[in-house]
């Protein structure tokens, strides 16, 4: 495997939690966030906050394996070696998880309400999150076109990045738009569970990530 551009690696450990990189921008991000989910639940559209918190824990999980490759490994598969208000694990700062925390909620918008119909004779609940996971990943190239965002690995790209990463994200998310209150609850919350937990151990305990 060759490494393209390394030193990213170690711009992003460089700012990782350091409070010297905040800045306010982290303060509007989070007020938007709060409104999205405070105006799903006044009009109780539980489905949609199921779809968002499935999608926003099933995030937490892979930014976590991210940082333990990069602690096994030396590198990251992706980095946020900048740009950030404040770099929360090595390949995620706060924007890019205030997005992850509302898209779940956003594009279960264009979820139709009968999750077995059909279109273009696919599933509409894998169709959407096959269609979904493509626009994040083609967007994708042009973050890591940027200095704020990069792929370490030269094989990891849009391609894995969709088949691995955007079309689990996308698949929890529109299935949890349609789980019952209870499994919902046992689900994402246990996955949140775990997701703290490793934070707690790797992060806080370990100081691994």
């Amino acid at each position: 495997m060759n490494l393209n551009r390394p030193e990213l690696t170690d711009q992003a450990l460089g700012i990782l939690r350091n409070p010297a990189s905040f800045n306010w921008t982290f303060i509007p991000f989070l007020a938007f966030v709060t409104y999205v989910y405070f105006e799903e639940v006044r009009r109780k559209n539980w489905k949609a906050v199921q779809a968002g918190l499935a999608l926003y824990a099933v995030h937490w999980a892979y930014e976590i394996g991210n940082a333990l490759v990069r602690h096994f490994s030396g590198h990251a598969l992706w980095t946020v070696p900048g740009g950030t208000s404040f770099l929360l694990l090595v390949g995620v700062g706060v924007e890019l998880s205030c997005m992850f925390a509302v898209a779940g909620v956003i594009f279960s918008k264009v979820l139709p309400e009968d999750p077995k119909a059909k279109i273009l004779g696919l599933n509409n609940r894998v169709l959407i999150a096959v269609a979904n996971a493509a626009f994040f990943s083609v967007f994708e190239i042009f973050l890591a076109r940027t200095p704020a965002f990069h792929w370490v690995y030269g094989w990891w790209g849009a391609l894995p990045v969709f088949v691995t990463t955007y079309i689990p994200f996308f698949l929890a998310s529109n299935f949890a738009y349609d789980w019952p209150a209870a499994k919902a609850k046992r689900l994402i919350g246990g996955l949140f569970a775990l997701d703290g937990l490793a934070l707690l151990l790797f992060a806080g305990i370990l100081g691994w990530i």
